[in-house]
């Protein structure tokens, strides 16, 4: 049974299907990552739910997102219903104890719990690529846009400030394409114009301040549990690149602001990417490597990540190979792809010489699930054919009302609901433009009432026959009023763009 040392997952069975003994999750490899896979209705949602409350009761935060509701009813006391009562005596699971855990409701939109937001800047060139769906070139592009801000210290926070930013790069097209290559304006255009789209899709809510606090994730209760934060995502499901897009970018954060633990005796966070096929369909090369490197080196962190998705080919071999601790539920085989994934599930197990593994992947019943975690020395442990325990909690969703009321009474209620908008490249660009066309005006007025000799701005003296002299041609020279307005923006620029490091998936690395 678990202890204050493991997470107790359930039981695994003989050969004759009677009780064999306890399964366990050891803390100490909560890090070391997971994997739980199954075809639809097999189960996984429980197992998500089960994992997350022995982390929880263990001290460790949790993140996850709620793809169907379903989840949400962790935060309410289960009750004894028959067919959990009876699995409860099949795993040994004694006393059968029902509970409530504490819960933080999310929402990208603000509907469904607290919103959630970041910055474009945080965000960084590569990830809004991926979210937008560019080619090569206009992801260059992006990247420009992203250098030239930070050289020129324009703050980019919400879509605005990156639409406004891309005009001004379009006006500037010529001599942005002499310093950093080419630079077209159908290339600028098309950007602009998927920017719409993704305003239209919902981003507007996402994009913006105040973002969200790695530490609003991370809490722990008076009691001494974790806080289990979930994700409202049945409509942010409406654009899966969003929510792939948003998940990558909360786990390149958490690996951008930690410090380095090594291996502790429990997770310090532990973070559940539901549909995680979502991250890797048609994804650029670059990113999954990305994606690797952050996932082998994030467990240094004290974060687990835990990748749930039906099939285990959802999944690039190098991230997979990353995945220590696997709960594999029942997979259809009528296709050659399925035959192939109950294949390569089958392959990443420690044999068992009781049963054939691939062989059982397809007869598992629901709530039953092939079970191989680490053990000491972290060598996996011997894949074993397990009863997964049933859940605390609720199982099934919770009322608007119920999640209303805890929206109401959380610890971080009223710390996001407002918006903020302070200036930033949108309303720094707006005043530039602003005063180039004021100086225009003054210019073309003459309302100068000074001139310096030789600068084009004196009164061409007439000549013999009363006709005045031509009028200089006009000069690529700029004026002195610009000349120092460039030189200061320069200056200013140069100096923050050097305190700006990004980070591995391009993200704003904050300073720790």
């Amino acid at each position: 049974m678990a202890d204050d040392t493991s997470i107790f997952i359930g039981a695994s069975r003989k050969p004759d299907d009677s009780y064999q003994r306890p399964e366990q999750l050891l803390l100490q490899y909560g890090n070391r990552h997971g994997l739980v896979t199954g075809a639809t209705g097999t189960g996984k949602t429980v197992t998500l739910q089960i994992l997350a409350e022995g982390f929880s009761n263990a001290g460790v935060p949790v993140f996850c997102a709620d793809i169907k509701g379903d989840l949400s009813g962790i935060a309410m006391m289960g009750t004894a219903q028959d067919f959990l009562v009876k699995r409860a005596e099949q795993v040994k699971l004694d006393p059968y104890d029902f509970q409530e855990f504490p819960v933080i409701f999310w929402d990208l939109f603000g509907e469904q719990g607290h919103p959630i937001r970041a910055t474009i800047s945080e965000m960084g060139p590569l990830l809004l690529s991926r979210l937008m769906n560019l080619t090569d070139a206009q992801e260059g592009i992006m990247n420009i846009a992203f250098r030239i801000a930070d050289e020129e210290g324009l703050l980019l926070l919400d879509l605005k400030d990156l639409q406004a930013l891309l005009a001004n790069i379009a006006e500037r097209a010529d001599e942005i394409s002499a310093r950093y290559g080419n630079v077209t304006k159908p290339s600028v255009g098309a950007i602009q114009r998927t920017l719409l789209v993704l305003e239209q899709q919902g981003a507007r809510n996402f994009f913006g301040e105040p973002a969200l606090r790695i530490a609003d994730i991370m809490r722990t209760t008076r009691d001494g549990r974790g806080a289990i934060s979930v994700l409202a995502a049945d409509k942010l499901m409406m654009n899966p690149r969003l929510y792939a897009t948003f998940l990558l970018w909360l786990m390149s954060e958490l690996f951008e602001e930690l410090p380095e633990v090594g291996d502790p005796d429990k997770p310090k966070l532990v973070f559940f990417f539901d549909e995680a096929h979502l991250l890797f369909d048609e994804a650029p090369k670059v990113l999954i490597d990305r994606v690797e490197q952050v996932v082998r080196l994030i467990r240094s962190k004290g974060v687990g990540v835990y990748f749930v998705t039906q099939n285990p080919l959802d999944i690039p071999e190098k991230v997979l190979a990353q995945l220590g601790n696997r709960v594999q539920h029942a997979l259809r085989a009528y296709t050659p792809r399925e035959q192939q994934a109950v294949r390569t599930a089958a392959e990443t197990f420690r044999p068992n010489p009781d049963f054939d593994c691939a062989t059982a992947i397809t007869q598992l019943a629901t709530g039953e699930a092939l079970v191989s975690t680490l053990e000491a020395k972290g060598i996996p442990s011997m894949v074993q054919r397990t009863l997964i325990r049933p859940p605390s909690s609720r199982l099934g969703p919770i009322t608007p009302a119920e999640r209303q009321k805890l929206i109401q009474e959380s610890p971080v209620a009223g710390q996001y609901d407002e918006t903020i908008d302070r200036e930033s490249a949108f309303e720094i660009l707006q005043k530039k433009a602003k005063e180039a066309q004021d100086a225009e005006q003054q210019a073309g007025s003459g309302g100068s009432r000074w001139t310096i000799p030789g600068f084009g701005n004196d009164e061409p003296a007439p000549q013999s026959g009363g006709r005045r002299a031509p009028a200089p041609r006009p000069s690529n020279r700029q004026t002195v009023a610009e000349a120092a307005i460039k030189s200061v923006v320069r200056s200013v620029g140069s100096s923050v763009g050097r305190a700006i490091v990004r980070g591995i998936l391009g993200s704003l690395s904050k300073g720790r």
